[in-house]
C-alpha cells in the first residue's frame, strides 16, 4: 500500500510539474540560456564543423553566416575534394577545388547544385540557430510540456510541429530541468513507424555570445544505430 501511494504521488508530481510551464515559456527560458543577449537576430560569424562518421574520412566545413546581409557560405573539404557554396541573397556561386562556376559535367559528377547550396544554408542556419529558430514563422509550439526520462535523465520535453508549407516532421526538444540548456532533440517523419533520428548534445562552444552545442551525435530512432558526430569549433 505504501509503495502504491508513493507511485501515485510521483505520477501526480510529474503531471503537476509539467503543467507549471507552457511550451512558449519553456522556449523563452531556453533561448535566455543559449542566447542571453539576444545576438542571434544580428548574427554574423564564422565557425568550423568537423563531421566524423564511421569508416569514412572526416569532413571539415568552414561556415559563415551573416543574417543581416542575408549571406551564407560553406567550404567543405572531404578527402581530395573541396566544395564551396556562396550565397548573397538570391545570388549563388559554386566553387569546386578552387574553380569557380565548374562545368555542368563536374557539377553532376560531384552532386553540386544551387538547390544543395540552399539546403546547406537552411540546414546549418537551423541547427546552429536552435533553439532561437523555433520562433520562426510556421513553427507550432505545443503548449503541454512533459517531464520525461531520456537517456537516463529527467528532462523537460517540448513538442514542435510545422505548418504544412514548412514541413511535415514532428520534433521533440529535451531541456535540462534546472538550467533549460538544450540536451537533445529528436525528429520523426512518421512517428508511428519510429523513423527519423535523435541527436545527443554535449558540451558548449560560445560563438558571438551564443552558447551552441559543441558535439552533436546522431542516431537512428528505430535501432539506435550510430551515424556520426558533428564537432563545432571556433578555429580549424
Amino acid at each position: 500500500m505504501k509503495n502504491r501511494l508513493l507511485l501515485i504521488a510521483f505520477l501526480f508530481s510529474i503531471h503537476a510539474f509539467s503543467q507549471e510551464i507552457t511550451g512558449k515559456q519553456l522556449l523563452e527560458k531556453a533561448i535566455k540560456f543559449h542566447d542571453p543577449n539576444g545576438n542571434w537576430e544580428s548574427f554574423k560569424g564564422t565557425f568550423f564543423v568537423t563531421m566524423k562518421t564511421p569508416e569514412e574520412s572526416n569532413r571539415v566545413s568552414e561556415i559563415t553566416i551573416d543574417l543581416p546581409k542575408q549571406r551564407f557560405s560553406v567550404k567543405a573539404t572531404f578527402g581530395k575534394k573541396t566544395t564551396e557554396y556562396h550565397i548573397d541573397k538570391d545570388s549563388i556561386q559554386i566553387v569546386f577545388n578552387g574553380t569557380k562556376n565548374p562545368s555542368q559535367e563536374i557539377q553532376k559528377k560531384n552532386s553540386l547544385s544551387t538547390a544543395r547550396a540552399k539546403m546547406y544554408q537552411d540546414y546549418y542556419t537551423y541547427l546552429y540557430g536552435l533553439p532561437m529558430k523555433l520562433k520562426d514563422p510556421g513553427t507550432i509550439i505545443h503548449e503541454q510540456v512533459n517531464l520525461e526520462k531520456f537517456m537516463g535523465d529527467q528532462m523537460l520535453v517540448l513538442k514542435v510541429t510545422y505548418s504544412k508549407e514548412i514541413g511535415k516532421d514532428t520534433w521533440y526538444f529535451y531541456f535540462n530541468v534546472d538550467t533549460y540548456k538544450m540536451e537533445a532533440y529528436q525528429f520523426f517523419h512518421d512517428e508511428q513507424k519510429n523513423d527519423g533520428e535523435y541527436i545527443l548534445l554535449d558540451e558548449l562552444e560560445t560563438i558571438n555570445g551564443i552558447k551552441m552545442p559543441k558535439n552533436r551525435a546522431w542516431y537512428l530512432n528505430k535501432n539506435a544505430t550510430y551515424l556520426g558526430t558533428d564537432i563545432l569549433s571556433k578555429t580549424n
